[in-house]
């Protein structure tokens, strides 16, 4: 069976996870001249896009009836595995020449399992997971991590167009959530080390801003450095990513490691700092609220500054 051609104005999207990237990725396919179903755990996230002109389901089953293609992006393995798995999920309402796309960062193995599940029933499966953050996915610059057959990935490319600039096949089914596991892995301890130098240039009497224009364009310049040094510095700690799905991803990343007899002991020590923001009730700040806990650590406000340096 030859894979369908993917046609804005033609081919009918399904999404299903309008959170803070998605609502803007779907957005994206939409200014593209895609139509599209969607459906959310808590229908007003996607108010802006049923203004924009999409369609609402109540369940994943009810998007896939709608859909040629649906995306999903949600939160945990167990909410990937259950709107697409389960009896009210996605693969419940596809017929034979959909395709069913998961975006979230999710285990390599499940993505196995729902490649797997979506051949007996001739639906074509991809694993997809995304990096950029908030604001990569509200420009449309996500680096787009794919596992998949060719055949399939390559026709998804008008819709990986609408959402990203790096669109790389990784290899087959769950590559693209390996891959994922590697970002995550380098963020971690190149977030420890962001935290800690901000640490460090506040207690030595630096003036924060002056210092990133000299450290930025050097060889300690990176992604986090340009995009969650300012907000730092500014106190702003609302989530492009939320804390508890960060440690999510470490959980995963050293599972597969124990699985390959790998020791990441960096890993290791940034899902333990970011365990315990969390039980500071930080699970739903961004990543970058690390400085809050670091902070703590030398015993004072990061918000106020209220310490002697």
């Amino acid at each position: 069976m030859s894979v369908p051609q993917i046609v804005p104005g033609k081919t009918k999207l399904g999404w299903i996870g309008t959170g803070v990237m998605g609502k803007s990725m779907v957005g994206h396919l939409m200014d593209k001249g895609f139509s599209a179903t969607v459906y959310n755990r808590s229908k007003d996230k996607a108010e802006p896009l049923l203004a924009k002109g999409a369609k609402w389901a109540d369940t994943p089953k009810q998007v896939a009836e709608q859909s040629d293609v649906v995306f999903t992006i949600v939160g945990f393995p167990a909410d990937v595995r259950n709107v697409i798995l389960g009896p009210d999920g996605a693969l419940a309402g596809s017929k034979a020449g959909n395709f069913i796309v998961d975006m979230t960062t999710s285990e390599p193995s499940l993505a196995v399992e729902i490649v797997e599940a979506c051949k007996k029933k001739g639906v074509y499966a991809v694993d997809a997971p995304v990096s950029g953050g908030d604001l990569g996915a509200r420009e449309a610059r996500l680096s787009i991590m794919i596992g998949g057959d060719k055949e399939v990935v390559d026709a998804l490319q008008p819709c990986w167009e609408a959402m990203g600039k790096t669109i790389v096949r990784q290899g087959g089914p769950g590559a693209g959530q390996h891959t994922k596991m590697v970002n995550q892995t380098l963020i971690a301890s190149g977030m420890v080390a962001l935290c800690e130098g901000l640490l460090y240039a506040h207690k030595a009497g630096l003036d924060l801003n002056t210092v990133l224009q000299s450290v930025g364009p050097g060889a300690a310049g990176s992604w986090s450095l340009a995009n969650y040094g300012p907000r730092i510095i500014a106190n702003n700690f609302d989530p492009g990513f939320a804390v508890e799905h960060f440690i999510k991803d470490m959980g995963i990343a050293l599972d597969e490691a124990k699985k390959m007899n790998l020791c990441l002991p960096g890993l290791a020590l940034a899902h333990q700092l970011y365990i315990s923001l969390k039980a500071q009730g930080h699970g739903r700040d961004g990543t970058q609220s690390l400085q809050l806990a670091l902070a703590r650590l030398a015993n004072f406000d990061w918000k106020t500054r209220d310490a002697a340096k």
